[in-house]
C-alpha cells in the first residue's frame, strides 16, 4: 500500500508543479473545488521550431514520420534538461503544442514577482533561458545534420494559473498576457527573440535590443515590439552552452521535406511595417 501511495505521489509531482502537487496532497480528497491562483506579473515564453512542418514527412524510409517525431522528442527533451539547471529553477514548463514550447516564470507563490526588482530578475531568467535554447538547438543541428530554426516570443503581465481535469489533471495558465506572448512568437522573426514593449522597459538595462517597429497582431492591432539581441556589456556574462558538442554521438540523418508551407498552431496576421533586423 505504501508503494502505491509513493508511486501516485511521484506521478502527481511529474504532472504538476511541486507547489501545486503539494496543495493536492494536503487537501481533503473529497474537496473537488477548482484550483487556481492569480498572479500580477508573470513572464511567459513561447518558442517554436519554425520550420519543423517543412521537415516532417511520412515515408517508408523514416517509418512513416516516426523518425521525425523521434527527433522532435529529443529536441523537447533537451529543452527540458536545460530547464533543470539551477539558474532556471524558477521557470515552469507549461506544455508543448506541436513543435512549440511554452514556459513561464513567476508562478511559485513564494517567489512570485511582487516588486519591480523581482519582476526584472524573473524576466532576465527567462530571457537567458531563451538564449540558451538557441545554443541547444544549434548543438542538435550539428549532431543531426539538420537546420532547424528557433523563433521565440516573450511577454509579461497578469495571468491566472490553474488545474483542469480529473483523470488527467493539467496545469495551465490563461489571460491576455499568454495570448500576446504566443503572438510575439508567431509574428516573430526566425532565429530571433521578439518581446513586447513591457518586457523591453523592464530589462533594457540588462540586454541589448533592436526596435523592430510596429507589428500587426491579431486581436491587438499594431504593437511596438523589440528584438532581444543578448546580454549587454553591463549585464552578467551569458552562460550559454557550447555550440559544438564533443561528448555526444551524432544522431542519424532524417529526410527533410522541403517546399511545403509550415502550419502554425496560432492563426495570426503577418507582421506589418517593421524595420530590417
Amino acid at each position: 500500500m505504501e508503494k502505491v501511495k509513493l508511486d501516485n505521489k511521484r506521478i502527481l509531482f511529474n504532472l504538476l508543479p511541486a507547489h501545486v502537487a503539494q496543495h493536492f496532497l494536503m487537501s481533503n480528497p473529497r474537496n473537488m473545488d477548482l484550483y487556481y491562483q492569480s498572479y500580477a506579473q508573470v513572464g511567459v515564453l513561447f518558442a517554436s521550431i519554425a520550420n519543423f512542418n517543412d521537415f516532417y514527412i511520412e515515408l517508408d524510409g523514416n517509418n512513416m514520420g516516426v523518425e521525425c517525431l523521434r527527433l522532435l522528442n529529443e529536441i523537447i527533451a533537451d529543452f527540458d534538461e536545460l530547464m533543470e539547471k539551477e539558474c532556471y529553477r524558477d521557470i515552469e514548463k507549461i506544455k508543448t503544442i506541436g513543435s512549440t514550447y511554452m514556459a513561464a516564470v513567476g508562478l511559485v507563490p513564494t517567489t512570485a514577482s511582487k516588486t519591480k526588482k523581482s519582476i526584472t530578475s524573473h524576466l532576465c531568467t527567462v530571457s537567458d533561458f531563451a538564449i540558451e535554447m538557441f545554443d541547444v538547438l544549434d548543438a542538435i543541428n550539428y549532431q543531426s545534420y539538420n537546420d532547424f530554426v528557433l523563433r521565440v516570443g516573450i511577454n509579461v503581465g497578469p495571468v491566472v494559473a490553474g488545474v483542469i481535469g480529473a483523470r488527467r489533471p493539467q496545469y495551465d495558465i490563461w489571460g491576455n498576457t499568454v495570448n500576446v506572448a504566443s503572438r510575439m512568437d508567431s509574428t516573430g522573426v526566425q532565429g530571433k527573440i521578439q518581446v513586447t514593449e513591457d518586457v523591453y522597459r523592464l530589462i533594457s538595462e540588462q540586454y541589448d535590443f533592436v526596435c523592430r517597429g510596429q507589428v500587426s497582431v491579431k486581436g491587438k492591432g499594431q504593437m511596438l515590439t523589440y528584438i532581444l539581441k543578448g546580454r549587454s556589456h553591463s549585464g552578467r556574462p551569458n552562460k550559454s552552452a557550447a555550440r559544438q558538442p564533443s561528448n555526444i554521438l551524432p544522431r542519424p540523418r532524417v529526410a527533410i521535406k522541403r517546399g511545403s508551407s509550415p502550419l502554425s498552431p496560432f492563426d495570426l496576421s503577418p507582421p506589418h511595417a517593421v524595420a530590417d533586423l
